[in-house]
This record gives structure tokens, sequence and C-alpha cells, in this order.
């Protein structure tokens, strides 16, 4: 399953994302293998396509910042998966 995730932090939790962000590389829990990730050139939001079979591995990653961050995570298909679906 693929998931959508994009994060906002505030201005105020600027300093402590930057610096566990270069101290973790904001890597994913084993189980998830993290495709591509990007970040929002004005700072403060980014977005990352993930994969995982267990939606728990991801909640625990969101769940090891949700201090300094809020998330959104949207589980999403690409177009074969579309398709399959409205195929019924």
């Amino acid at each position: 399953m693929h998931f959508m995730t994009v994060w906002t932090f505030s201005p105020e939790n600027a300093g402590a994302t930057i610096e566990r962000f270069m101290k973790t590389g904001g890597q994913p829990p084993e189980g998830v293998n993290m495709l591509a990730r990007w970040h929002d050139v004005a700072g403060g939001r980014g977005f990352a396509i993930s994969e995982a079979d267990d939606p728990i591995l991801m909640a625990k990653w969101c769940r090891g910042w949700t201090d300094l961050m809020s998330f959104e995570v949207i589980p999403v298909l690409n177009d074969e998966q579309l398709a399959a679906a409205l195929a019924g």
C-alpha cells in the first residue's frame, strides 16, 4: 500500500525540527519504504511517498515527530490500481 504524507511545522519549531532531521535523517521504521521525499522551498512543509504493508508502521513513524509537526497521511493508488478499482 502506498501513502502520501504531508507534514507541516511552525516557525517556532523550525530549529528543533531541522536539528532532529540533521541527526536522524528522518528515516522511516523498518517495514516502511520511503520512495521519495520533497521539501517546500519556503520551508515549513514537506511531502513523501512511502510504501508499507501495515499502516500502523506509518503511524509510528509520524508519532516520532508529532511533538514538532502535524501530519496528514493519505492512502493513495497509482493509475493501474485505480483502473482496477474502477473496472469493478
